[in-house]
């Protein structure tokens, strides 16, 4: 697994090293809230400040990702203290780039100076390639391609709301806890790093979603609503689910596809902030058209080309 240079987690986070996993988690909870993009719409940092303090409770939260970190860490302030790192520290150590540097040369086992004096002169007998073998690298063993592995986990709205932990069975068999952060979102995908085979990643895939079709993301609640062409044209009222009941949506006349209509605070609560429900138009053709029913859909398409 490569590593590179990490920023100081303890310093995002704003714990100590002495600190108890309650409290790391506490604090984790607490940056993650503070720096959600949902909460943060005007800061363009915000986002990426989420992404760090996710990224600082993984590897803090995780024992042996924790000892590798700091002894990174450790190692590059060591070399820092004391001297300029050499080129090949540099790539290995900074930029978790390993190298196999060598002379041109290297691969050669004799060259003409190293042959003795009396073996300059010409002989039909003597051939220089003797003293000159040629040598060629042996071939390298095959390489197995790994592949990262990916979970599928489903999680409530309240769960993706406040936070949760799931248990996560790797390639190996082994079992492993994923804190889920909070304002998490349908689609989200969380990274294991190293953790399949080959020190491939192990991505969890969450799912939340509602019998209804509701779809989590943050505190908005998604849902895509699928008419026919007639529908959409003409508009309709149509009941949409929610997740504090049905309620009657207006579809504007001339609505296309990807029209996206507002449910304003029918959204998921934390403290003072209300989401919304965006509802997404789908235009669908009905299935088994009657004969009657195409020819009237071939009617309209002719008249379309007659005003173009």
């Amino acid at each position: 697994m490569t590593t590179t240079v990490d920023p100081n987690y303890w310093s995002l986070l704003g714990v100590s090293p002495d600190c108890d996993s309650n409290e790391l988690k506490s604090a984790f909870r607490k940056e993650a809230r503070k720096w959600h993009p949902d909460l943060n719409k005007n800061d363009v940092n915000a986002e990426e400040r989420f992404k760090l303090i996710n990224e600082a409770y993984a590897i803090l939260s995780d024992p042996k990702k924790r000892k590798e970190w700091e002894k990174l860490n450790n190692k590059i302030h060591d070399i820092f203290e004391n001297r300029f790192p050499t080129y090949e520290e540099y790539l290995d150590v900074v930029l978790g780039i390993k190298t196999n540097l060598k002379s041109e040369n290297d691969d050669i086992n004799y060259q003409y100076s190293d042959l003795p004096e009396d073996e300059y002169e010409d002989n039909e007998e003597s051939n220089f390639n003797e003293y000159i073998p040629t040598t060629s690298d042996p071939s390298p063993p095959p390489t197995l391609i790994y592949e990262d592995q990916e979970s599928i986990v489903e999680i409530t709205p309240d769960q993706a709301l406040y936070g949760s932990s799931v248990d996560i069975q790797l390639q190996d068999g082994t079992l492993v806890e994923v804190l889920t952060p909070p304002f998490a979102g349908d689609g989200w995908r969380l990274r294991i790093q190293g953790a399949a085979i080959g020190c491939r990643d192990h991505f969890v895939q969450l799912k939340v979603q509602t019998d209804e079709g509701l779809r989590i993301d943050g505190l908005r609640v998604k849902y895509r609503l699928e008419l026919f062409p007639h529908d959409a044209l003409l508009g309709c009222a149509v009941d949409i689910p929610t997740l504090n009941g049905s309620v009657t949506l207006q579809v504007p006349p001339n609505s296309s596809t990807g029209r996206l209509l507002r449910l304003r605070g029918r959204g998921l609560k934390y403290e003072e902030y209300r989401g919304d429900q965006i509802v997404e138009i789908i235009i669908v053709l009905p299935d088994n058209l009657s004969d009657s029913e195409l020819a009237l859909y071939q009617r309209l398409n002719e008249i379309s080309m007659e005003n173009y």
